[in-house]
């Protein structure tokens, strides 16, 4: 059976793109649920799936986060991953739909696991914000404070490991963005998308535009609810498929899981690397039509 994907919010389970992907089970916060009953629901689909990768955000209420922590102690199992993802709410619920769809593949639950990382980097997500007086997710400069309180101002921001904030201007150079083909998926808030569809997705040559609700955290995330979400993806398993497949897999020294990458997914042991091991990097170009690993 497939392994069993997990989430702390029902809005990071979007639709599936096929009647093949699963859906992912909640993990509810304290005030929601008692222990007893997250550690039953939990052990339930241990019963039923054998592992289960629960994703959550680098943002959730230490509350929660301890809540996931406890449950794993008590069921005393090593086949639950806790997987914290520094992304926004959107990207998030990307990466959990891709990660749904990886669970049915021949990969083993390690791998599914630790490609959570890989996969992190190739989502490139952002929002379009009316004011970043708020924003504490990105570097915010003294003069991109004051710029905000102008009325009509605009501001693109993006996450993840290559922050960038730009006030949005008529004669703005194209934000640089995916050199592979993406679609674009845009929730909307209190503003209208016109800039990011009409300008952000031609510069970055999506090759479809979808719309999905904005999270209910995405307010606290970006520090405004006058915002516009977005996360370019790649949108193929086949391409999700190989990338993942591409990388060399290990075994963890710590708890024994199959694994791509430097960190074990279960246990989050480091992978020791010898002085004289290159290390397998993905790297996906536009003129390919997948993804290409270097690297022995």
């Amino acid at each position: 059976m497939p392994i069993a994907l997990a989430v702390t919010s029902a809005d990071l389970v979007l639709p599936p793109t096929d009647q093949q992907t699963p859906t992912a089970a909640l993990l509810h916060a304290p005030d929601a649920q008692a222990l007893e009953l997250a550690v039953g629901d939990i052990h339930l689909l241990l019963e039923q799936h054998g592992y289960v990768i629960a994703v959550y955000s680098s943002d959730i209420p230490p509350a929660h986060e301890r809540r996931l922590h406890a449950i794993r102690s008590v069921l005393e199992s090593d086949r639950v991953a806790l997987l914290k993802i520094d992304l926004p709410p959107l990207g998030i619920a990307i990466l959990v739909r891709q990660l749904r769809q990886l669970s049915i593949c021949d990969f083993s639950p390690g791998v599914v696991a630790s490609a959570a990382r890989l996969l992190a980097h190739y989502i490139h997500a952002g929002a379009l914000l009316n004011s970043v007086a708020r924003l504490d997710r990105v570097p915010v400069s003294l003069s991109s404070h004051a710029k905000s309180w102008v009325p009509g101002s605009q501001f693109v921001v993006l996450a993840g490991s290559d922050p960038r904030l730009v006030k949005v201007a008529p004669d703005m150079e194209p934000l640089a963005g995916p050199e592979y083909p993406t679609h674009l998926l845009v929730a909307k808030g209190q503003a209208q998308p016109d800039w990011v569809t009409e300008k952000l997705a031609p510069s970055w040559k999506v090759q479809a535009i979808h719309e999905a609700p904005l999270p209910a955290d995405s307010s606290r995330w970006w520090g405004t609810s006058k915002l516009v979400e977005f996360a370019a993806y790649l949108p193929d398993i086949s391409v999700l498929y190989q990338l993942v497949a591409s990388v060399r897999r290990e075994n963890c020294h710590w708890c024994g899981m199959e694994l791509i990458g430097d960190l074990c997914g279960f246990c989050s042991a480091p992978l020791p690397v010898p002085e004289n091991r290159s290390r397998a990097t993905g790297v996906l170009t536009r003129e390919a039509s997948g993804p290409r690993a270097l690297g022995a």
